[in-house]
């Protein structure tokens, strides 16, 4: 489908299979045909940035490889970041990463962080409730965004012609706080079955974004505006948000800086392992 017939029918689209449907504890983002497999990012001090990620979201140190930190839960790799004392810092107008959501399996996890989090007076950028999720929001210290979040269950997910109701609402992060128990002495670690949700980009055009999300790797778009739009496959609230509020006619990213290097997908099928690259030089990696 062209840019401009899939920008017209989008809105049309047919109820996604399975949205509506599914019941007991949450089966997506994972069982879908491509889901976030991992983030890569550049920085100039690979190890402080680590460290940041090991003692505030509570991810575990897998390994390195050369100057690649591997940084992940459950065993499973969620994270790279590799080291380059040259880097420069992005200015935050440019396309690259908007953040990258790490999904917490239960609601009582996100509890417990939240709860360490007030207590260490971590600095938070925002919270919400999307209804589809419930959200927090921070930056780790070179200014990458973050989101830490749990799902509502699956079948709760509003979904009309193909197009789900999220929203940003007050977060009652009392009942979040309340439902949780305190976190362990060490300090919380992400469970097993923690994963990369969604990550979210900002580009310099958001429908042209959208449109090459659709045309090069089949996604879904689930919601959508002029500056603003979320995909998925197999009925996820979104693996892939792109927005321009803060990087409208932005350039393609350069070399030289630090932020994003990579997304990787991961396609549950078995599909060719690929590499392509949308038109803000956001490399997007396939792997089976």
């Amino acid at each position: 489908m062209q840019r401009r017939q899939f920008l017209a029918t989008a809105s049309a689209a047919t109820a996604l299979p399975g949205a509506v449907r599914a019941t007991g504890r949450n089966t997506l983002p994972l069982d879908a045909p491509l889901s976030i497999a991992r983030v890569g990012l550049r920085s100039p001090d690979a190890e402080a940035l680590a460290r940041w990620y090991e003692e505030t979201l509570g991810l575990e140190r897998l390994g390195t490889e050369g100057p690649v930190i591997h940084l992940g839960a459950g065993g499973q790799v969620l994270l790279e970041i590799a080291g380059d004392p040259a880097l420069r810092r992005p200015f935050p107008s440019w396309a690259g990463l908007y953040h990258t959501a790490f999904l917490l399996p239960e609601r009582h996890f996100l509890g417990q962080w939240l709860r360490q989090a007030v207590e260490r007076q971590v600095p938070m950028q925002g919270a919400a409730d999307h209804l589809v999720s419930e959200a927090l929001y921070l930056a780790d210290p070179e200014g990458n965004g973050v989101e830490i979040y749990a799902d509502r269950p699956q079948e709760s997910w509003d979904w009309t012609r193909g197009q789900v109701s999220m929203g940003s609402v007050r977060l009652d992060a009392e009942d979040l706080m309340r439902e949780a128990s305190p976190p362990p002495p060490g300090g919380f670690r992400a469970p097993e079955g923690t994963v990369v949700g969604h990550v979210h980009l900002q580009v310099g055009d958001a429908l042209t974004a959208a449109a090459w999300w659709h045309d090069e790797l089949g996604f879904d778009l689930v919601r959508g505006s002029r500056d603003a739009n979320f995909l998925s496959t197999g009925g996820y609230h979104h693996h892939i948000a792109v927005n321009q509020w803060n990087s409208r006619g932005a350039v393609p990213m350069q070399p030289g800086y630090a932020g994003l290097d990579h997304v990787t997908l991961r396609a549950r099928d078995g599909a060719t392992p690929r590499r392509v690259t949308d038109p803000w030089g956001i490399h997007v990696r396939i792997e089976a």
